[in-house]
């Protein structure tokens, strides 16, 4: 019994022993057959076709697919990082992130290919086959040009219907319905501010310039028939001068933006300091012209009517500082909109209500003429008129005087024609006195008017109108 009981031990320590050896086998055997039966052969296209691994509108579109793709993607399939793995070895690591890359080219690659086909594998087929998007794909570059966006020198002209100001200055100077709020926007860009003679107010300022001289002139010819041509210019200035309309503008409220521009609002005036490069004044430039530096040539008053502008200066203007330029484009900004909204009143309402504005803002202004005359000679003048009338020679008397003796004494004298008295002046001396009466008498000849209230050509414009009589003008200055 003991003999059988060490044979029972003997035997399974030695059972015992053998037992990690087998299990090893064992284990290697199982490792053996479980990777022949689970591990794959080398993926190709067709296979994943097969297991349905491509949806099934990509698997009809893959037969289309030209040998050469087939090829670009299974040497794809085949490289490191894919399903591809050793029958007998360990699995390889894979390279997410490289392997993603480089199936995001292949992809790329086989849409151009199957584009160019007129079918291909669409993107969503292959973005199935991956775990993530890699960040390393290059994104498309645009080859259009992106426009550049550019600032307009003035505001648009829709913007004239949000200007509070602008329609507060088309009530103010009681415009009609028929005067847009743009027109008299575009009344306010300054050819210096906008060069674009279709947003510029050029031409309505031309227009109303031209319509604004011709009813001064005239009016200013019937009322003093016998002016002075120097005179007569003069008064047109003090009128419709660049510098008249400037204060006329002023009145009417108007501002002027600090700098012109697209964001500016449209109810303000837009100009800058410079040259427009726009013909603005009409006339002929002088051959002496270009020597003004070194001398003033003499202008006679025959020579300012044929060369001259309007008013009887020189087309080319002067040399000027810094201060002048700048109070010299601000006059002609300010009055260029005062001649483009004549301008527009002419253009949308006719020429009656055109008219009608310009006696009312204009002409109405009194301006003192008897100011503008300034005599040289006047006894010599006096007696050349005397003699070209006809009349008898002008004779001084002395009326009045008191403390001749005294310091400031005081003599009054008389210019007589015969009997008839043509002035009357004073002085402290009597070559003075003398001076002022034939002066005086001058005035008196020039000035003379038929009465405040003058027809002119332009009233025969007017319905049921009476026949024209042609008003007396005087051939003019005798020196």
């Amino acid at each position: 019994m003991a003999t059988l009981n060490r044979c029972r031990i003997a035997g399974y320590q030695q059972a015992r022993s053998q037992l990690p050896r087998l299990d090893r086998e064992k284990r290697s055997a199982g490792r053996v057959l479980f990777r022949a039966n689970h591990t794959p052969q080398l993926t190709r296209l067709s296979s994943l076709v097969a297991q349905k691994f491509f949806p099934e509108d990509d698997r009809k579109k893959q037969a289309t697919i030209s040998n050469s793709l087939r090829r670009l993607i299974d040497d794809f399939l085949q490289t490191d990082g894919t399903f591809e793995r050793d029958l007998v070895g360990p699995m390889k690591r894979v390279r997410i992130d490289r392997w993603g890359s480089q199936l995001l080219q292949a992809q790329a690659q086989a849409q151009a290919q199957a584009r160019s086909l007129g079918s291909g594998i669409s993107r969503q087929a292959f973005l199935q086959t991956t775990r993530r998007q890699a960040s390393t794909a290059a994104a498309p570059q645009i080859d259009e040009d992106t426009p550049k966006i550019t600032n307009l020198p003035s505001p648009a002209p829709e913007r004239a219907a949000e200007s509070a100001k602008l329609a507060a200055l088309h009530a103010r100077l009681s415009l009609s319905n028929k005067i847009p709020l743009e027109t008299l926007a575009r009344a306010l860009i300054v050819p210096s501010a906008d060069k674009n003679p279709s947003f510029n107010n050029a031409n309505l300022a031309f227009l109303g310039s031209t319509f604004i001289n011709y009813h001064v002139l005239e009016y200013l010819v019937c009322k003093f028939p016998r002016l002075p041509m120097a005179v007569l210019y003069e008064a047109l200035r003090a009128y419709s001068g660049k510098e008249s309309l400037h204060q006329v503008a002023r009145r009417w409220g108007v501002e002027a933006a600090a700098a012109p521009g697209e964001e500016v609002d449209p109810g303000l005036l837009q100009w800058a300091p410079k040259d427009a490069d726009m013909q603005s004044r009409w006339g002929s430039i002088r051959q002496e012209s270009q020597y003004t530096d070194r001398f003033k040539p003499r202008r006679g008053i025959s020579s300012r009517v044929v060369y001259d502008d309007a008013f009887g200066d020189p087309v080319q203007v002067e040399k000027m500082t810094s201060e002048e330029g700048y109070k010299y484009y601000q006059h002609e900004a300010y009055s260029s909109f005062v001649q483009a909204v004549v301008g527009a009143v002419y253009t949308h309402s006719g020429q009656d209500a055109a008219r009608d504005f310009v006696k009312a803002h204009i002409l109405a202004r009194q301006v003192d003429v008897s100011s503008m005359f300034e005599f040289k000679l006047p006894t010599r003048e006096l007696a050349t008129l005397c003699a070209r009338e006809g009349f008898e020679a002008p004779i001084a008397r002395l009326e009045s005087e008191t403390g001749r003796l005294s310091r400031t004494p005081v003599f009054i004298v008389g210019i007589y024609s015969g009997s008839e008295k043509l002035g009357e002046g004073g002085g402290p001396s009597l070559d003075i006195a003398r001076w002022k009466a034939s002066m005086n008498a001058l005035k008196a000849w020039y000035l003379y008017s038929p009465g405040n209230k003058v027809r002119v050509p332009s009233d025969m414009y007017e319905p049921d109108a009476k026949p024209w009589k042609a008003p007396h003008i005087d051939i003019g200055e005798v020196i």
